[in-house]
């Protein structure tokens, strides 16, 4: 369990603060709650971006003779069929 932290921010212009009010009535939250929100959307869009670097660093990977397209359907067929069987042995139970 982690614990929660309080995060004090000042000097907030009161255009900024009327519009933040506003959309949190909007969406029936407190403040608090709204300006949550934002920073954890804010800090998940974060880890994608570092995500997406860490993916542009590598090597790309050339697979030269091999249908992609194919084998993407072969990939969820397996998969339709694995979800079949499974669905089967519980309805079995």
């Amino acid at each position: 369990m982690s614990t929660s932290k309080m995060i004090q921010v000042r000097n907030v212009p009161s255009r900024v603060h009327r519009e933040l009010v506003r959309e949190a009535q909007k969406r029936g939250q407190t403040l608090t709650q709204y300006i949550e929100e934002i920073l954890e959307r804010e800090v998940a869009q974060r880890r994608k971006g570092a995500v997406f670097e860490r993916i542009m660093k590598r090597s790309p990977v050339h697979l030269e003779g091999v249908d992609t397209a194919e084998l993407i359907r072969q990939e969820r067929e397996n998969r339709d069929e694995h979800l079949e069987r499974v669905t089967r042995e519980k309805l079995a139970r």
